[in-house]
């Protein structure tokens, strides 16, 4: 057993002074307010939360950031420039990049991340000798970081309705869904990976094999993801293709339901939002803003009935106050109105909304909970002068990364004082982007 002593955490919602967290094998075991510090209880002195999960990624789009911000260019411009840098990668290099990428991600106070994941093949197509060589990768480089990763294994057959895939992505595809079905069969859960499935979009997967895409997730009782309307021209080509929206597509597909989430869903009509009532909706914001996309209808969705959680996506930036403030601030400007989301819902979506969209155990601070959380230091001037009835408004606000001081994953303290326990995040990044970007 392991014991930490928080001198406020927020449980249930609430922020409780005197806090004590027992640990066993992972999981909470005792969570108690109101209780002196034991002499061998090791001392949090910021509030500690649950951890922050970020339920829609793609590790190796990292290396984009700062370069892709010159010029009047689309989104279309920024994905052959982030196709350039998928066209390079191999196990070895994408197991060094992603558990930089994971280490960020840790000492940014994540302690769980959705990886939606299509770089599966050889450049050209071929296949490794390990046909999830890629996956394997990912999942060390999750294990080694000491982050909880759900690997959403993607199927891609297609560049756009009717369009075989081009010389960059073909690696994506595995050719057909029977393929794509028998090579995930093969995947295998680690103490920290598990895995879901995921359709592209659906601009790269036809009707006929979202339908068995979405059956066989249910047959294994798995999450499905699938991006959703991010840009106009994904609209456009479904309705020209198959005169129906995505989300239409989607659900004559019977891919909806709670075991859904739909990734951006930014443009969407009245009876999208209604037909995801009952899935998840996760949201990419700051993604969103740098890639143009759009401020998506969330307040609508929510009252749809939609569960709402949050990505970093691109990763233009890693930090989850950040992200979920971005939720009600790009709302305020969409709508010219404030407090659309309060800071319980906001911080809600930052902490257990990710987790139920991964199918990962309910989280929060309680007994039987994964023994994921984090701590946040409270002084800096960002949160100074706060009250206990206050800190959660000033925490999902006013807080940055850099205010995380410890993250503990399953248990484990993987950050300490703002520093990864074993991996130098910076030094790693520096190194593995240069290696991917090199002329």
């Amino acid at each position: 057993m392991t014991t930490w002593w928080a001198a406020r955490a927020v449980v249930d919602g609430t922020v409780r002074d005197r806090v004590l967290l027992e640990t066993s094998d992972g999981v909470l075991t005792r969570v108690a307010a109101d209780v002196d510090a034991p002499t061998d209880a090791r001392s949090l002195t910021g509030v500690v939360l649950p951890g922050a999960v970020n339920a829609h990624s793609h590790a190796f789009h990292r290396v984009l950031r700062g370069r892709t911000h010159q010029g009047r260019d689309s989104f279309w411009a920024w994905r052959d420039q982030m196709y350039a840098a998928a066209a390079v990668l191999d196990p070895d290099a994408y197991y060094a990049l992603a558990r930089a990428v994971f280490a960020e991600m840790l000492q940014s106070g994540y302690t769980a991340v959705g990886e939606f994941h299509y770089l599966h093949h050889a450049p050209g197509g071929t296949s490794y000798a390990d046909p999830n060589a890629m996956s394997a990768a990912l999942s060390w480089a999750a294990e080694d970081a000491g982050i909880r990763l759900v690997l959403l294994d993607t199927l891609y057959l297609e560049s756009a309705p009717g369009t075989a895939p081009d010389a960059t992505q073909v690696r994506f595809s595995d050719g057909s869904v029977e393929r794509w079905i028998e090579r995930t069969a093969a995947l295998r859960p680690t103490r920290l990976v598990s895995h879901g499935l995921a359709v592209h979009s659906v601009r790269a997967v036809p009707p006929d094999a979202i339908a068995v895409a979405a059956g066989i997730a249910r047959e294994r009782g798995v999450p499905l993801h699938a991006h959703v309307s991010e840009q106009p021209r994904e609209n456009a080509e479904s309705l020209a293709a198959y005169g129906r929206t995505p989300v239409e597509v989607l659900r004559d597909a019977g891919a909806l339901g709670g075991d859904f989430t739909a990734v951006h869903a930014t443009h969407i009509t009245g009876a999208d939002a209604s037909a995801l009532g009952g899935s998840h909706v996760c949201v990419c914001a700051t993604t969103e803003r740098d890639l143009a996309d759009g401020i998506g209808p969330i307040p609508t969705l929510r009252d749809a009935g939609a569960a709402l959680c949050l990505g970093s996506d691109s990763h233009a930036v890693i930090d989850p106050f950040e992200e979920v403030r971005a939720v009600e601030m790009d709302e305020r400007l969409g709508s010219r109105r404030r407090g659309t989301f309060t800071g319980d819902e906001l911080l809600s979506l930052m902490t257990l909304g990710g987790s139920a969209a991964l199918g990962l155990p309910a989280s929060g601070l309680a007994a039987g909970a994964p023994a994921d959380f984090i701590e946040i230091g409270t002084s800096s001037v960002r949160l100074a002068g706060h009250d206990d009835t206050e800190m959660i408004d000033a925490l999902v606000f006013a807080a940055t990364s850099s205010d995380v001081r410890t993250v503990v994953v399953d248990g484990v303290e993987q950050v300490q004082a703002g520093t990864h326990r074993s991996i130098d995040a910076a030094a790693e990044l520096d190194r593995q982007i240069r290696r991917v970007m090199a002329p």
